[in-house]
């Protein structure tokens, strides 16, 4: 890790032209709410680091879109506006679309092994470029749940999903996997999905199983399919604005610390996952296990267009066989 940190430092500055003047207190950004696995530890990194240099550094954390939606603080993250973020790399891949290849279908056979995918030296170098392409030092990878599908009505087939608006994060992959099911993708912030299911205006939504849990996507469902069809990534970023201006010492310490608490986000959802799921299945709503088959043609399709895309995707491939 302490190799992997100094080679974003390195890349970082030959982007980005050095700062002198460097705040102590540094303003890190998140689209989840307070309670959130991500909010939590971006909290336990501020009070790491506080700790860790002596008082000379602190974080103040900022969650739930108070300083914009991702696209928003991902350009202030390029100006320099924003020292940090926790960010879904599905936001990364609008600008790195490389990125996209963590979103194929299927990568990952359950939450563990996408776990292992994440944690491997391929993942890792697909970070390497984001201070040159994107204005941004990736510090390392967390995680969110596998992506389930939540309906308003009755699902059996994916001929029950076509031309239904179904609410996606907004962005390219899954964007075109919903396409490509027929489906007509929705795109619609997190604060927003809870009403909108409730008064229909979206008939279903792709989510991990924690916030169908815990935010009661589920109170206005029929169906929970459990797909498990793609992992969700989340990289922790430094603004390389920001990056340029540390001295050696402090980039090692921020670098390791951020590594440290997004990478444990990965070990929380391995072990709560089964949790929600079963706690999910005792609402008494039609819950169903579908797999790869479910989704017929468009995995496909999918792998057809994406394997022109992004470079990567046939590496992430070798590496998701190489840690089953």
């Amino acid at each position: 890790m302490k190799k992997f940190v100094r080679t974003l430092a390195s890349t970082a500055v030959v982007a980005v032209s050095s700062i002198t003047a460097q705040a102590d207190e540094f303003r890190l950004g998140l689209i989840t709410p307070p309670p959130h696995i991500w909010t939590k530890a971006a909290e336990a990194f501020g009070e790491d680091l506080a700790e860790a240099s002596g008082g000379a550094h602190s974080v103040s954390v900022f969650p739930a879109r108070q300083l914009g939606n991702e696209a928003e603080m991902l350009q202030q993250l390029q100006t320099g506006a924003l020292d940090m973020a926790f960010m879904t790399v599905a936001e990364v891949s609008n600008r790195a679309p490389n990125l996209g290849a963590f979103y194929a279908p299927y990568l990952a056979n359950d939450i563990a092994h996408a776990g292992r995918i994440l944690r491997s030296g391929t993942a890792k170098s697909m970070l390497s470029p984001l201070p040159a392409q994107v204005g941004v030092v990736g510090v390392g990878y967390g995680m969110a749940g596998l992506r389930q599908i939540v309906s308003r009505g009755d699902v059996s087939s994916t001929a029950d999903l076509e031309g239904r608006k179904l609410r996606i994060t907004p962005f390219a992959p899954i964007l075109d996997f919903y396409n490509a099911v027929g489906a007509a993708p929705t795109p619609m912030p997190l604060p927003s999905v809870y009403d909108a299911l409730a008064n229909g205006q979206v008939d279903a939504i792709d989510m991990d199983a924690e916030l169908i849990w815990v935010l009661k996507y589920y109170e206005h469902a029929d169906t929970i399919l459990q797909s498990d069809h793609m992992m969700f990534p989340m990289v922790g970023l430094v603004s390389a604005r920001v990056w340029a201006g540390l001295s050696e010492e402090d980039r090692a310490m921020i670098g390791e610390l951020m590594a440290s608490h997004v990478d444990s986000t990965i070990d929380s959802y391995i072990e709560k996952e089964a949790g929600w799921l079963d706690q999910i299945k005792g609402t008494g709503k039609t819950f169903t296990k579908v797999d790869a088959a479910f989704f017929g043609n468009a995995i496909s399709e999918w792998n057809a267009a994406w394997e022109q895309k992004s470079e990567s995707l046939g590496d992430l491939r070798t590496t998701a066989s190489e840690t089953q």
